[in-house]
C-alpha cells in the first residue's frame, strides 16, 4: 500500500510515520511519498524519518518529490496536511485581526476565514488532480480549517475524502480517564463542526457516565476543559465543549490575552520551526532528538493565551497528550484497507445526520468505518444554543467557498461580517483589505 503525504515537509509528519512503524499487519503501508514545495523542508523531515526507522527491516520506504502529479500517481491513500502561506501566513492572519480588535486564531473567526480563503483554491486544485490521477485513492484531510477544506474537496471527490482532527479524540480520552474508564472502551456522543463540537455523553458498559461527572465539581475541574471553561459553565451547558469553543464563550478575555501576549501563537511557531529547520541543515545534527525536543516545547505551549485568560498556569502533564491524529489516520486507513470495522469521530458529509443542515454539509460526528468508507452515525438533535452557532458558522463556511469559487470581494466581506466573532461590517471590510494586502495568494479577490 502506498501513502502520499502532501505537506510532506511539515513538522508533524514524523508522528504519522511513527504510527506506521508500529503497524506490521498484512495490508500495511509499505511506501511513503513526501510531497512539498520546499526541498529543504523535505530533506529535513526525511532525515527525521530515517532516524525513526533505524534498522527496522519492514519500515516503509520513503521518497521525496516537489512534483505533485508524480506524488499522486499510484497512491492508495493521500494524506493532506498543507499550509498555504506557511507559518508566516498564519502569523499575519493573527496580527491583522488583533490590530482590528478581533480574534485572529488559525481556524476560528477572522484568522480562520483568511486561512480558508487562501487554502480552498489550492485544495480544490489538489482534489481535481487526485480525481484525475488517482481516482481510487482515499483522501485523509488534516489541512485546516479541516471541515471547510474537506467540504471543498468533497465537491470533487465525494465521500472519498474524509477529514480528521485530534481534538475530539483528546477530549474523549480525558473525560474517560477522569471517570475511571478505558478510553478505547468508551462510546462518545460527540457532534458539531470541526473545532465547534460538544461531548454530550460517554457510555461505559451501556451506561452514560457524563451526568456523574457533571455532578462532581472536583472531578469536573480536574482536567483541561474543566479548568478552561470552569465547572459551573459546563454544568450549565450539560456537555463538555471542544476546547476551541473557548474562543466563543470567552471571546473578550481571549482577545485581550492575545493582544497582551509578547508573541502570537503563529509567530511563536514560525520562529520555533525556523530554528528547527535551520538546525537540520547541519550534517551532524541529531535529527530525531532535535525534533523531539522541539515537539515537546510546542505541545507544552499549546493554547497558552486561553489558559492565561482563564487564570491558569502551565498545562498539566496529563493533558499534554494529544488525541493522536496520527493514530486516527492509521485506524482510518486500516479500517478501509482491511475492512476492519471501527468507530471514529470524523469530518464527513452530513447526509441526514443533522436535520438543520443540508446533506452536503461536512460535519464532525462519530462514524462507522469499513471498506466502503466512513458512514455518519445517527445522533440526537443539538440543543438550541448549539444549533444556532453551528448554523451560523456553516453559513460563513459557505460564503468562504462561494468567494473562493467566484473571486468576489463582496462575498469575502460577507463571510467575515456574518461570523459571530466579527461584530461589524466595517471591520469586515477592513479585514479583507488587510488580508489582501498581507497575502499575495488573495490577489484573486476582485474589487466588486
Amino acid at each position: 500500500m502506498r501513502l502520499t503525504i502532501l505537506g510532506g515537509g511539515g513538522f508533524r509528519v514524523p508522528l504519522v510515520y511513527g504510527a506506521l512503524l508500529g503497524d506490521h499487519a498484512e495490508g500495511r503501508i509499505t511506501h511513503v511519498t513526501l510531497h512539498d514545495l520546499d526541498p529543504a523542508r523535505l530533506t529535513a523531515v526525511a532525515r527525521v524519518l530515517a532516524d525513526q526507522a533505524g534498522d527496522a527491516p519492514d519500515a516503509p520506504s520513503v521518497t521525496v518529490t516537489t512534483d505533485l502529479d508524480e506524488a499522486l500517481r499510484g497512491a492508495d491513500f493521500v494524506f493532506s496536511a498543507i499550509r498555504v502561506g506557511g507559518l508566516a501566513g498564519r502569523a499575519a492572519d493573527e496580527r491583522v485581526a488583533l490590530d482590528l480588535g478581533v480574534l485572529g486564531q488559525e481556524t476560528v473567526g477572522a484568522g480562520g476565514i483568511a486561512y480558508g480563503l487562501r487554502t480552498v483554491p489550492v485544495a480544490v486544485d489538489i482534489a481535481r488532480r487526485i480525481a484525475r490521477l488517482a481516482p481510487d485513492a482515499w483522501v485523509i484531510n488534516f489541512t485546516n480549517p479541516a471541515g471547510l477544506v474537506t467540504e471543498a474537496m468533497s465537491r470533487h471527490l465525494g465521500d472519498r475524502v474524509i477529514g480528521i482532527c485530534d481534538s475530539p479524540v483528546g477530549l474523549g480520552r480525558r473525560v474517560a480517564r477522569v471517570l475511571g474508564a478505558e478510553p478505547d472502551e468508551a462510546g462518545i456522543d460527540y457532534v458539531g463542526l470541526n473545532h465547534l463540537g460538544w461531548l454530550r455523553g460517554l457510555r461505559v458498559a451501556g451506561r452514560d457516565e457524563l451526568p456523574r461527572l457533571l455532578a462532581d465539581p472536583d472531578a469536573l475541574g480536574s482536567f483541561e476543559e474543566g479548568r478552561l471553561f470552569g465547572p459551573a459553565w459546563l454544568r450549565s451547558l450539560g456537555a463538555i465543549p471542544n476546547e476551541y469553543l473557548h474562543y466563543y464563550y470567552f471571546n473578550r478575555e481571549t482577545v485581550h490575552a492575545y493582544q497582551e501576549a509578547k508573541q502570537t501563537r503563529g509567530a511563536f511557531l514560525r520562529d520555533q520551526q525556523a530554528r528547527f529547520y535551520a538546525e537540520m541543515t547541519r550534517p551532524g545534527a541529531p535529527a530525531l532528538r532535535t525534533w523531539d525536543r522541539t515537539r515537546a516545547e510546542r505541545e507544552a505551549t499549546y493554547m497558552t493565551e486561553n489558559r492565561a485568560s482563564a487564570g491558569l498556569g502551565e498545562r498539566d502533564e496529563t493533558d499534554l497528550e494529544s488525541g493522536g491524529y496520527e493514530q486516527v489516520a492509521l485506524a482510518l486507513m486500516r479500517a478501509i484497507a482491511r475492512d476492519e470495522r471501527t468507530t471514529l469521530i470524523l469530518n464527513v458529509r452530513n447526509r441526514t445526520t443533522l436535520r438543520v443542515l443540508d446533506e452536503e454539509a461536512v460535519i464532525e460526528v462519530p462514524c462507522l468505518v469499513d471498506a466502503n468508507g466512513a458512514h455518519p452515525l445517527s445522533v440526537a438533535p443539538l440543543p438550541g444554543h448549539a444549533t444556532g452557532l453551528v448554523c451560523s458558522v456553516k453559513a460563513v463556511e459557505r460564503e468562504i467557498l462561494a468567494a473562493a469559487g467566484s473571486g468576489s470581494r463582496a462575498t469575502a466581506v460577507k463571510a467575515f461580517a456574518l461570523h459571530p466573532l466579527v461584530d461589524s461590517v466595517n471591520i469586515a471590510r477592513r479585514l479583507v483589505d488587510g488580508y489582501t494586502d498581507a497575502h499575495p495568494a488573495l490577489a484573486y479577490l476582485n474589487r466588486t
